[in-house]
């Protein structure tokens, strides 16, 4: 089975790394849960109203509970804690960091950058490049791409990629609304998506191959988008909206079509993969994925049912938990699969 680092194909196809590893991913779990039967309880006339029967979060979208972080946390401070166990863990030096890249959605400001003060928390050197980039789930796999390529153009050694997402503000904002006398289906079904969100962190530190030879190695991967979709998902700090159907079916839509063109481009095969780490937005967008390409639904690390949809931060959350559970061993092949509102989706090559 040819690798991604095996073809020569043009560039804004195939991001192609060859001397690009992965030091090491870290998560950092929000301490406080609110399940999903106490947003029931919150909802219950509601529900009632628009004939949503009890249960039906957790029987068919599958989240039984999400994280929040305590009250008064930043998404930056979130984030910090992620970075600080992820460097800690890999024991880099952090002036040898080139680059800090936040990915999160929800954010401190709307300027200065996230990533400023998590570089300022970090206390990383004034030539660390920081900046944050934002493109919904995304925006962790566009991260760790800047950074890659950053590393194979020779700019630097190390890159650090973090996210800290926040679903508090916005969770409890929607209850409320949802709450009020005038929500009808219509609308209840508009805000529905909100209310499967989580909180969490995560950071990866990624490094130039030959300074890390026991390391993962990421070779690479294809991006495609469908933007004409963009009105499908949009929001703000307190509210979003979404048309769940349509937004599902163009989601698996575009995602089937990059696998196929990943498919002929590079031989892109599930059964060649120990395991897909992918953007869990629910039970039914994950399984309808994996049934559609014939992948075994054992074959995954949930983590939505306990933790919700955590946004950007899912894959490398899903990706860190399936390491520390030794799922995986040295020399395994694992494929990132995401998707965000848009639509872009992504997926990416790494061998461990």
């Amino acid at each position: 089975m040819a690798f991604w680092g095996d073809l020569h194909l043009i560039m804004f196809k195939l991001a192609k790394f060859e001397q690009v590893s992965i030091a090491g991913v870290s998560s950092v779990d929000a301490p406080e849960r609110i399940s999903t039967e106490e947003i029931e309880d919150l909802l219950k006339e509601p529900m009632e109203r628009v004939y949503m029967r009890r249960g039906f979060m957790s029987k068919h979208v599958g989240i039984e509970e999400r994280r929040l972080w305590p009250r008064g946390t930043t998404p930056s401070q979130a984030a910090t804690l992620a970075a600080e166990k992820v460097i800690e863990e890999t024991g880099i030096d952090p002036s040898r960091i080139g680059v800090l890249i936040n990915t999160s959605v929800t954010k401190d400001y709307v300027e200065p950058s996230c990533a400023s003060i998590v570089h300022s928390n970090l206390r990383l050197s004034p030539y660390c490049m920081n900046f944050d980039v934002s493109n919904a789930c995304m925006g962790f796999l566009n991260g760790m791409h800047l950074v890659g390529s950053l590393i194979e153009g020779g700019q630097i050694d190390y890159g650090l990629v973090v996210n800290g997402e926040d679903s508090r503000t916005l969770m409890e904002s929607t209850i409320q609304r949802l709450q009020g006398p005038d929500i009808g289906a219509k609308e209840f079904r508009k805000h529905f998506a909100t209310l499967t969100l989580g909180s969490g962190a995560a950071a990866m530190i990624i490094g130039r191959s030959d300074l890390l030879p026991d390391s993962s190695r990421f070779l690479g991967g294809m991006h495609l988008a469908a933007t004409e979709h963009y009105k499908l998902c949009h929001g703000s700090t307190t509210a979003m909206y979404t048309d769940p159907t349509r937004l599902f079916r163009a989601g698996i839509d575009l995602v089937m079509r990059l696998i196929n063109e990943a498919k002929q481009a590079v031989k892109w095969n599930p059964a060649s993969y120990k395991e897909l780490v992918l953007h869990q937005i629910n039970r039914l967008h994950t399984n309808t994925f994996l049934d559609r390409i014939g992948y075994a639904h054992d074959r995954i690390f949930r983590i939505y049912p306990k933790y919700g949809n955590v946004g950007p931060a899912t894959i490398p959350i899903s990706l860190a938990k399936s390491l520390a559970a030794g799922r995986l061993n040295k020399g395994d092949r694992v494929s990132l699969v995401g998707v965000g509102s848009g639509l872009n989706s992504a997926i990416f090559d790494i061998v461990c």
